[in-house]
């Protein structure tokens, strides 16, 4: 989450160079690097896309007005939603609300649950939830700047 949100504010800093600047500063066991690279590499790469679908169920927000850790959530809760199936959906809404209220403001995790809840409810009627195993950014699924 926290390299979605440098990413966003740093628009001149690239995936690879936002990762190595946080592994450079924070310490994480090795066995957990590949994931939360998989993880971060694939929410930045299909942003475009993920925001489209956080527009469809954010009636009276914009992406432009939300908090930019929030959106970095939001981002990253749809793209484990999407591919990502080996993780529980209710688990990433927990884990979602959890880092809003951590991060975010007192009103974050509320926000954020609503958001998830109307995403999740629409990705489900749509059969469009993860059938793709996690190993990278899906192929030929990145968007393209």
């Amino acid at each position: 989450m926290q390299v979605l949100y440098a990413l966003d504010v740093l628009e001149w800093i690239d995936v690879q160079d936002a990762l190595a600047l946080f592994w450079a500063h924070y310490g994480a066991p090795e066995e957990v690097k590949p994931f939360a690279t998989a993880l971060v590499e694939g929410t930045w790469l299909n942003r475009r896309s993920i925001d489209e679908l956080i527009r469809g169920c954010s009636e009276n927000w914009s992406l432009e007005r939300m908090a930019r850790v929030d959106k970095g959530i939001l981002r990253m809760a749809v793209y484990e939603f999407l591919h990502c199936p080996d993780i529980p959906p209710k688990v990433t809404l927990n884990e979602a609300i959890d880092l809003g209220k951590i991060f975010g403001s007192e009103n974050s995790g509320a926000f954020i649950n609503g958001i998830l809840d109307a995403l999740y409810a629409k990705l489900r009627e749509q059969n469009l939830l993860a059938d793709v195993p996690l190993a990278g950014p899906p192929a030929g699924g990145i968007d393209t700047p």
